[in-house]
């Protein structure tokens, strides 16, 4: 009844689906690594927020080259640790993030190198403030950074990738991303691998700078894909097997396939009357 499935159309066509199958499960488990992946950011972001902070030294290495050089990048566990170090803002080298959005609104973040006792610094991000009025693009008010000692307490926000063009403009460093390698070459001294993100200041940070949000994964997109591509692949085969079962019974004569047209049975003409 099934011998037809032996024939190479219809091997051609289990070998396409048995393909498809396997490539629809193979997106399947990728995405339910980008899953895992983006859930593990998840717990290490509320992990960290119930944690007390730890030295900054403890996190991250020191930078061991000369001035303009940036340390070794952590690896990306210590995202999000909270972290505390003191020292004191350069308010000479500050860097301007520009096209920088919070709660739909576009503006700069404001980037600050810490100095520590040591002459090394790690770059801080004190938070996000709105352009001057003229445009997005606009130079804003840049409240200045306190004076003398200062102690942070932030979240450890690993390099971002595609610097893009970094420049000066009356006196201030400009770019769209904070990617830490390219910034500490503008800068005099060594700079640790990462920037901090500020929580807590001492003394106080200034109200103007909106905190920066830290936004979790959203990593029920990956799970919803990982269902599909997965319900994909199941239906690639029952759908197979339906094809091949309809075609079996319409061989046999069950059933006719749609569009077959039964031709009338030729019918006897009635015998002529015979008359007594």
């Amino acid at each position: 009844m099934y011998r037809f499935l032996l024939t190479p159309r219809w091997l051609g066509i289990l070998a396409l689906t048995v393909a498809a199958s396997v490539v629809m499960v193979m997106l399947g488990n990728w995405q339910l690594s980008r899953y895992e992946q983006r859930s593990a950011i998840n717990e290490r972001i509320d992990a960290a927020g119930r944690l007390d902070p730890v030295p900054l030294t403890e996190v991250l290495a020191a930078p061991g080259g000369g001035a303009g050089t940036a340390g070794p990048a952590p690896h990306r566990d210590a995202a999000w640790t909270r972290v505390t170090v003191t020292g004191r803002y350069d308010n000479t080298n500050v860097v301007l993030v520009r096209a920088r959005s919070v709660e739909s609104r576009v503006g700069f973040e404001i980037v600050v190198p810490l100095v520590l006792a040591d002459g090394t610094a790690v770059l801080v991000d004190r938070g996000w403030v709105p352009p001057a009025p003229g445009g997005a693009a606009a130079q804003p008010e840049v409240p200045p950074a306190p004076e003398g000692e200062v102690t942070i307490v932030g979240r450890v926000h690993l390099s971002e990738s595609q610097p893009g063009t970094i420049g000066r403009r009356d006196g201030r460093i400009e770019t769209r991303r904070i990617a830490v390698p390219e910034l500490a070459a503008e800068l005099p001294y060594p700079t640790y691998g990462a920037y901090l993100l500020v929580d807590e200041q001492t003394p106080a940070a200034d109200t103007a700078f909106v905190p920066i949000p830290i936004r979790h994964e959203n990593n029920w997109q990956n799970g919803g894909y990982v269902v599909q591509w997965w319900l994909f692949a199941g239906m690639a085969l029952v759908g197979y097997g339906y094809v091949a079962r309809r075609e079996a019974h319409a061989r046999s004569g069950k059933r006719r396939p749609r569009g077959d047209r039964l031709e009338a049975p030729a019918v006897a003409p009635p015998a002529a009357a015979t008359r007594d």
